[in-house]
């Protein structure tokens, strides 16, 4: 699951060498250790996906048959749903290997963050950034988060001026919603949290068969300052709709 990724950062912050911890927050376990907390959220970079053609062509346009590469779940099923005549197989690697593997002709097409090509500088390699409309987005995909060990409060209050308010509502949101589905990055899940501007938000969620043969989705509106709750809602609510095999 995701605490591959931060199992010895984490473990970096506990033994204190070091001080902080800079993670990407689609790559964070919803449950942290106890001594850890997230400090400050920096400001959301486009958390759509991009995709990356050989030919150029758009996902609508690929030729049937064409294989995407992803070792992505979300983005197998969501792609199958829109177009079940393509092939999808494992692709993985840095974002440097993916993009030379399609350049190379091993795969058609592959689809990345924006966010991290932007923050990489290679956004000229993007074909066609795809709308949350027709995938929604990991769970807090282009946001970072920084960590640090509870009760050090000399470095909470230094990180506490980078936070950035907006991005922390739409997260909690977000977290929450994958906390009640107990999901990982081996399942199938997508949400994204959005803020209308009157003090309400809207968080849609989603979650699919492996094949994307179902697509589940539900959406909830509500105040703000009940972010964590309205996750937690949504959550009940597609599994309501879903039942537990999507989890398996």
């Amino acid at each position: 699951g995701k605490g591959l990724f931060t199992k010895e950062i984490d473990v970096a912050l506990l033994d204190r060498r070091i001080d902080i911890a800079v993670h990407s927050m689609k790559d964070v376990p919803t449950v942290l250790p106890d001594s850890l907390t997230i400090s400050c959220f920096l400001p959301r970079e486009d958390s759509r996906d991009a995709l990356i053609s050989v030919n150029g062509q758009d996902l609508t346009n690929l030729p049937s048959g064409s294989l995407i590469g992803t070792s992505s779940l979300r983005r197998r099923a969501q792609i199958l749903a829109i177009r079940p005549d393509l092939m999808v197989g494992p692709l993985r690697g840095n974002v440097d290997t993916r993009l030379e593997k399609v350049g190379a002709g091993s795969v058609d097409a592959t689809l990345l963050a924006v966010a991290g090509l932007r923050r990489l500088g290679k956004e000229n390699a993007i074909t066609e950034i795809v709308s949350t409309d027709q995938m929604l987005p990991a769970i807090s995909q282009g946001v970072i988060g920084v960590q640090s060990r509870h009760g050090d409060d000399v470095v909470r209050n230094l990180l506490m001026p980078l936070n950035h308010e907006p991005t922390e509502i739409v997260v909690c949101a977000e977290r929450a919603l994958l906390a009640q589905l107990d999901g990982s990055c081996e399942t199938p899940i997508a949400g994204l949290g959005t803020l209308n501007g009157d003090g309400r938000m809207t968080l849609e969620g989603l979650i699919a068969a492996p094949d994307g043969t179902e697509i589940v989705t539900a959406r909830i509106e509500g105040a703000i300052s009940d972010a964590q709750r309205l996750g937690k809602e949504l959550g009940l609510n597609l599994l309501k709709k879903t039942g537990s095999d999507y989890l398996v």
